[in-house]
């Protein structure tokens, strides 16, 4: 019997989102993460969304992605 991921919807505020390519950056730069599996950026709402696994994908390293990318 295999553990099942446990999901979470995260959703982040961005008012830095300074140009529609960042938005692919910072989607591919999350879709990467261990533990994360969907991440979508509303450029003009200034959003991310994120759908994760809150003990492989915390919110603070989903912070951290977002800031680097």
């Amino acid at each position: 019997m295999g553990t099942t991921a446990k999901q979470n919807r995260t959703i982040l505020r961005s008012d830095e989102l300074s140009c529609p390519s960042c938005v692919k950056k910072i989607e591919k730069a999350l879709r990467a993460m261990p533990g994360v599996f969907n991440a979508t950026v509303h450029y003009a709402a200034g959003r991310v969304e994120v759908d994760h696994d809150p003990e492989q994908a915390p919110v603070e390293s989903l912070v951290e992605t977002v800031e680097r990318a």
